[in-house]
């Protein structure tokens, strides 16, 4: 595969710009009304809309769309013990990071007997989509669910496409089982976010969507977040993509690896080296050339590295600035003393600091999450945390001197705004007291 090294000092504006653009997706016009086709569909006719759009687009007849109780009560059995241990060590580190994240709640008395409160409780229905495709996604189930699950939330609704025998995989269902849902049904698509967001004759709607996807997928939740019928979502999103800043001193098996690791998720994929080392590119290239073609995903890796960037940049410091610039979902830092380069970094969904941290410790096991703002929005949204899971809000408590102390003020106030109602709600207590 030739690759090209861009030179960051010598290119321009322009030339920058198209670099730090991402793989075009589907056309939007025509998406957008496929998607809100799909939406109408589900939301008028419900379950037999659902029947219809599966047989369609997973090519199985459903009897039922929930996943049979037995279904969940025999997953164990039907996976190794190695796999099985490997999911129990994800879903422990997961919820133990997770059980960190713990909110307190905040009580300050403003002013005498002004008492304000910032509370906290977990969201009470929530729906995890869970993507279809070549592999099951048991780490998936365990960033959404295991999350959940630490919050309280007390309905869990997960969706994913049935195979062709109308079934799924053992490992989702063993990892659904961990974090206490019992909640599945077999369909996939724009048409499962739908049932999430309306409901349906067998699917009570969710007040949240979370879970990654494809192009339908994220147009979907992209509608349902803007009808006051449907769910609010966890983030916009799109196509995954890493980015890995590297210096004379990384090795480069590593830093193609790296790439090689998110290439392989999609062809839609993107993966971007920045380096002030020449010499290291080219080794990284020769490693990418090595390392792909002994991969089960070759074809798929190899479209996604046609959209790969190798950019050369003059020192470090200019790395961290295409970087931010970039603001990639998943940023990857091998270079000396890495951890000093954090507090210059201001745009990523997660960071893997030092040649030790590969892309694939937070996809599965180290505990932090791995559902991440992707397509430059790491700018202004944050990766999936606890948070995400429950809702604050504020309480509110005075006293009659509370209300004496701080009473003027909010009547001047009203009437600076001519909202005489205001104005009245106070002083009808405060006259009503004498």
């Amino acid at each position: 595969m030739s690759a090209k090294i861009h030179n960051w000092n010598i290119i321009t504006k322009a030339q920058r710009l198209q670099l730090m653009s991402r793989p075009a997706m589907t056309d939007n016009n025509t998406l957008s009304d496929i998607v809100s086709d799909i939406l109408s569909q589900v939301k008028s006719r419900g379950d037999d809309a659902i029947t219809e759009l599966t047989e369609r687009f997973d090519g199985v007849q459903l009897a039922n769309l929930k996943l049979p109780q037995c279904a969940l009560d025999t997953a164990q059995s039907e996976i190794s013990d190695s796999v099985k241990s490997a999911i129990d060590m994800a879903y422990g580190n997961i919820k133990q990071f997770h059980q960190a994240q713990f909110p307190q709640d905040v009580r300050v008395e403003t002013q005498p007997g002004v008492v304000c409160e910032l509370k906290h409780a977990a969201l009470d229905s929530v729906g995890l989509y869970i993507p279809g495709g070549s592999a099951p996604l048991p780490s998936t189930v365990l960033m959404l669910g295991a999350t959940a699950q630490v919050a309280g939330c007390a309905r869990k609704v997960l969706c994913t496409p049935p195979d062709k025998n109308g079934n799924i995989a053992a490992e989702i269902r063993y990892a659904a089982t961990l974090c206490d849902i019992n909640e599945i049904y077999l369909i996939g698509g724009a048409q499962a976010i739908a049932a999430m967001a309306f409901g349906t004759q067998s699917i009570p709607k969710v007040d949240k969507i979370f879970g990654p996807g494809n192009s339908f997928v994220t147009e979907a939740k992209q509608q349902v977040s803007t009808r006051a019928d449907g769910a609010a979502i966890d983030m916009p999103a799109g196509p995954s993509e890493v980015l890995v800043i590297a210096d004379a001193h990384a090795n480069p098996a590593f830093v193609a690896a790296d790439l090689l690791s998110q290439a392989e998720h999609g062809r839609d994929s993107q993966a971007i080296l920045v380096s002030n080392s020449e010499s290291l590119i080219q080794a990284v290239i020769t490693q990418v050339d090595n390392q792909l073609s002994q991969l089960s995903r070759k074809d798929i890796a190899g479209d996604a590295m046609q959209n790969g960037r190798y950019i050369l940049s003059k020192d470090l410091a200019q790395s961290i600035e295409v970087s931010n610039q970039y603001a990639p979902e998943h940023l990857i830092v091998q270079v000396e003393n890495a951890r000093d380069t954090l507090s210059d970094i201001k745009h990523a969904g997660s960071i893997f600091v030092g040649q030790w941290s590969p892309e694939s410790a937070g996809d599965y096991a180290s505990g932090t999450n791995h559902v991440l703002p992707t397509y430059g929005y790491a700018r202004n949204y944050s990766s999936l945390g606890l948070a995400d899971f429950m809702r604050r809000y504020t309480v509110q408590e005075l006293s009659y001197q509370g209300l004496q102390n701080i009473g003027t003020a909010i009547m001047d106030l009203a009437q600076a705004e001519g909202l005489d109602a205001h104005r009245q709600a106070v002083a009808i207590r405060l006259e009503g007291r004498k």
